[in-house]
């Protein structure tokens, strides 16, 4: 894999040989539609990783212990097409190592090259897009596709949690797939949603996704592609420390640096979480 530039998440100091989790950037915001920056997202997390004391108390991990390595970032070509295929040719290559794959976004269209390359029975997304355009831009890979994109990987089923905006025609799309809006998650709670879920994908395999605006962005104001009325940082870090057991697959993306640095720490704790919890539910199992 040549294409890697190379920088550190904290505490991912193990050897590429010896680690379980393997963490890699895409600093790629080619399609952005709104406000640009989303390229700078996995410098951000990383640089904020290290506020954060290596034992997580809740979940009763001490990331110290774990083995994980962080390879860079690709350093990503000018069409989403081709950013795709970078990335699917990575984290192809990482899953056959039998590693797990943690992708620090850049915009969310790079989720695509993932899930086509780990091909997991169930997508699950938090999102405050649809992302169900047949092409937006003039391409078919942009950020408002994705989950089109990943709907048409292959997936058995498709979850998304947190949306809130999208048009007439991708809401008449996600009619065929799992919605949970952001007022459903607060109507009926996270728990309740969470318990849907994971009783839809017992036994099978997870890929899982997080946008970084699913989240209330008078909560977590980094973003490209702002929008309020959103779900919390407690109801994503509760959907990823549930499902995180079952993912063979995960991305953080969307994360815009253009705030005080409070949307980036959210996206690195919540990694940290997921490898926490993914780690106390396997171990070294895969």
């Amino acid at each position: 894999m040549p294409f890697f530039s190379h920088t550190s998440f904290a505490d991912a100091d193990s050897s590429y040989e010896d680690a379980r989790y393997v963490l890699f950037g895409v600093p790629y915001d080619g399609t952005t539609s709104f406000r640009a920056g989303t390229r700078d997202g996995p410098r951000a997390i990383r640089d904020v990783s290290y506020n954060f004391e290596t034992y997580i108390a809740d979940i009763g991990i001490d990331l110290a212990g774990v083995p994980m390595a962080d390879m860079g970032d690709i350093e990503p070509w000018c069409l989403p097409e081709d950013v795709v295929a970078q990335v699917r040719t990575a984290a192809s290559q990482l899953h056959r190592d039998g590693k797990v794959p943690i992708m620090l976004g850049g915009e969310h269209s790079v989720t695509v090259g993932a899930v086509q390359a780990l091909k997991p029975d169930a997508f699950v997304v938090a999102d405050a897009h649809l992302d169900l355009r047949t092409e937006y831009g003039n391409t078919p890979f942009n950020h408002a596709c994705v989950t089109r994109r990943v709907a048409e990987a292959g997936v058995d089923e498709v979850f998304i949690v947190g949306a809130r905006s999208g048009t007439e025609e991708e809401y008449a799309c996600a009619r065929d797939l799992h919605l949970y809006s952001a007022g459903d998650v607060r109507s009926k709670g996270i728990g309740a949603v969470i318990d849907d879920i994971t009783t839809a994908v017992d036994g099978r395999t997870v890929y899982l996704s997080i946008d970084a605006d699913a989240i209330d962005c008078c909560l977590t104001p980094g973003l490209g592609t702002p929008e309020p009325f959103g779900i919390t940082h407690w109801d994503v870090r509760d959907l990823v420390r549930a499902l995180a057991p079952r993912a063979i697959g995960f991305d953080y993306v969307e994360v815009c640096p253009v705030d005080a640095g409070q949307t980036a720490a959210v996206a690195a704790r919540i990694i940290r979480d997921f490898i926490a919890s993914h780690w106390k539910a396997t171990g070294t199992s895969t």
